[in-house]
């Protein structure tokens, strides 16, 4: 089980903003990534559709043999989640994690006012899932805005310009208007956008994104059930799976990723 790679999926490649800080954090683990590239995106979705989508990519990664399953995606995380637990976590013992959970951890422990506004595709805002989450925080109040722009705009590589500042300012300046103090990037394709959020947010509010606590608790719940790879094993091999075209994800896997992006399989 140790040497069987960390099934990470999203719906294109957003997840690779958490599937960065995982090498990061646990240089030495295999991935094995699937962007569902031929539904992306999934905020426009009803939400039993990005459910029954979610659970067959996990499907899929099971089948092909993963020691852990990590939602790389809020949408899929935000309706997916009860049902993943109760099919691979009780019924086959595979770990499921996802990302709503450590960004709202993080907000609550960055924000000083506990003023938080957070923004993410409409079936995440639709869900209510970082509501439930941060409401559990006595004194924290929660300015939500979906930017259903955002996500086509990142697929397409587009990631500056003034077509990116534009829907910027129309998502952003309600929630500034809030005053909060804290911004949680609620999908993981907003990472890729940070520098024309935090210019129009300004400079006092904090970007929180879920990558980097995500990865911190892969590495607890690995190390909990001693299944970490050792550092002694062979050179780790990672493999990039999509469910549409192969060319356009893998342009932009190497540019956001890195050169851990060898080569891009269509299933």
């Amino acid at each position: 089980m140790r040497d069987l790679p960390i099934g990470v999926f999203d719906s294109g490649v957003g997840g690779l903003t958490v599937a960065r800080s995982i090498l990061n954090r646990l240089p030495q683990e295999q991935l094995l990534y699937v962007g569902d590239t031929a539904h992306s995106p999934y905020g426009p979705r009803p939400l039993a559709q990005v459910r029954r989508l979610a659970l067959d990519v996990m499907d899929r990664l099971v089948t092909d043999g993963v020691k852990m399953l990590v939602i790389a995606c809020n949408s899929a995380s935000a309706v997916a989640v009860p049902d993943a637990r109760e099919r691979y976590e009780v019924g086959m013992g595979i770990p499921v994690l996802e990302v709503i959970r450590p960004a709202a951890r993080r907000a609550v422990m960055t924000s000083k006012s506990g003023r938080i506004g957070v923004i993410g595709t409409e079936a995440t805002i639709d869900s209510r899932a970082y509501e439930d989450a941060l409401s559990v925080t006595p004194g924290v109040t929660v300015t939500t805005q979906a930017c259903p722009d955002f996500v086509p705009l990142v697929e397409q590589g587009i990631t500056t310009g003034p077509e990116v500042q534009a829907a910027a300012l129309r998502y952003l300046e309600p929630v500034k208007e809030q005053g909060v103090d804290t911004l949680v990037l609620g999908c993981t394709h907003y990472p890729l956008l940070s520098g024309v959020i935090s210019y129009v947010m300004g400079e006092e509010v904090t970007l929180v994104s879920s990558a980097t606590e995500t990865a911190n608790d892969v590495y607890r719940a690995l190390a909990a059930r001693d299944l970490l790879r050792p550092a002694t094993a062979p050179n780790p091999q990672h493999r990039f799976l999509v469910t549409g075209d192969t060319g356009s994800f893998q342009a932009l896997a190497r540019r956001f990723l890195g050169p851990e992006v060898q080569g891009v399989e269509s299933v």
